[in-house]
Order: structure tokens, then C-alpha cells, then sequence
């Protein structure tokens, strides 16, 4: 390591952001930054500048389809050194295809039939022939902690799942649109394979009920 690049991550500020940097498995803003670490977006862009300079970040414009000037998205420089930070290589790959779906172009409903056409694979292995169960123990499976209300999917009606933990959250902050499109597929997919049920609403991180299914239990299209 050069005596620039050790200069420039002698400042503390710079090295939390560069830390915040090589840790995630997405590309952050100047005001990502800033809310992470507490510090003014102003005082992160001049910080992200200097970490430019000397080969440690790059950076992309993103043009988004609004009026005025791009955001800039900030990622280590190839080759740059993770320090010990660096996320786990499924979590990298995880960010790095997500963003490569969004660059091409990728919206909620590819992601909602990506993830519905997984998910009715998952309820073709189940056993259980409840799609509610089906449904739990698949996202129990996949880290969410689910959490059935009591007394639901017992007989026709409204069975609701709250997700206790998001194991994709850091995704679904940095890619909304299409991670929680794509959980929605899968739930709908193992729904439907199962059969006997239908999702009836499904709550996003920015809902104002955030994370949670809602599945119509005895419900069918017969």
C-alpha cells in the first residue's frame, strides 16, 4: 500500500467511508453515506473525492429519469483493498447481480415472476399440503422468521405472516423495486403450487406496515 493511499486513509472520516464502502454489497451514495455515519452529505462528497484520487473508489452515474443532474453511486476501485471488511462472496454476488439486473433494465414485475417461478419450484418439494405452512416453513428456510398469527390457517380466511427478520434487507434498501417484488413472487409462487390459498396483499419495507404477507387461505380459482 502507497504512502498516498495510506495518507488518505490516516482521517477517520475517510476510513469509516471507506469502510462503509468495502463492506456492502451495493454501491452507496454521498447521502447514504452521510446518514450512515452522521456526517454532512457536503463534508462525505469531499471525503469520496480524495478516496478518488488515489485509485481507492470509483464511481457511476446513475441517471434515473428525473430532471437535473445524475446520482453518483460509490464502489471500491478494482483492486482496491478490503481491509478484512469485505462482505461474504454470496452477499457480494447477490449485490453485484441485482445491480446488473437494474442496469439492464430489470423491473418490479421480472423480478415478481423470477421469484414466482422459484417459489412454485420450493412447493413442488413440500410435503405439506397447507399452502400457509408450505409458506412458513419455506421462508423459515430462508432466514425471514416467520411469525403466523395465532388461530390463522385454520379454516378459510385471512392469514397473516410478519417477517421477523429480512435476511435480503441490505438489498431490498438498496434495490426496493425489484428484492421485494422478487420475495412477493416467491411467496405467490409457493402459494400457488401448493393451491388451496392465494396472496392477498404483500407489505414491502416501505409500506407503512412494513413486512409481512397476507395469504387468503381456502381460496380457489375453481
Amino acid at each position: 500500500m502507497d504512502l498516498a493511499v495510506l495518507k488518505a486513509l490516516a482521517d477517520d472520516t475517510r476510513y469509516a467511508v471507506y469502510r462503509e464502502l468495502a463492506s456492502s454489497t451495493a454501491a452507496l451514495s454521498a447521502q447514504d453515506l452521510a446518514d450512515l455515519l452522521g456526517v454532512h452529505a457536503n463534508t462525505i462528497r469531499l471525503h469520496l473525492e480524495r478516496l478518488k484520487e488515489v485509485g481507492l473508489i470509483d464511481a457511476e452515474a446513475i441517471h434515473r429519469g428525473t430532471v437535473g443532474r445524475p446520482q453518483h453511486l460509490y464502489f471500491l476501485a478494482s483492486g482496491a483493498p478490503g481491509l478484512g471488511f469485505d462482505p461474504p462472496a454470496h452477499a457480494l454476488l447477490a449485490g453485484l447481480l441485482a445491480a446488473l439486473s437494474e442496469r439492464i433494465g430489470a423491473d418490479s414485475s421480472d423480478a415478481t415472476d423470477t421469484g414466482r417461478a422459484w417459489g412454485m419450484e420450493a412447493g413442488k418439494r413440500t410435503r405439506s399440503k397447507s399452502c400457509l405452512r408450505a409458506l412458513e416453513s419455506e421462508l423459515s428456510r430462508l432466514g425471514f422468521e416467520p411469525a403466523v398469527e395465532p388461530g390463522d390457517g385454520t379454516s378459510e380466511g385471512n392469514a397473516r405472516i410478519e417477517f421477523l427478520h429480512c435476511p435480503f434487507r441490505e438489498l431490498a434498501e438498496a434495490y426496493p423495486e425489484l428484492v421485494c417484488n422478487l420475495h412477493r413472487g416467491l411467496c405467490e409462487g409457493v402459494v400457488d403450487q401448493v393451491g388451496g390459498g392465494r396472496v392477498e396483499e404483500f407489505a414491502t419495507l416501505y409500506d407503512p406496515e412494513p413486512c409481512h404477507v397476507t395469504v387468503a387461505v381456502g381460496y380457489s380459482d375453481e
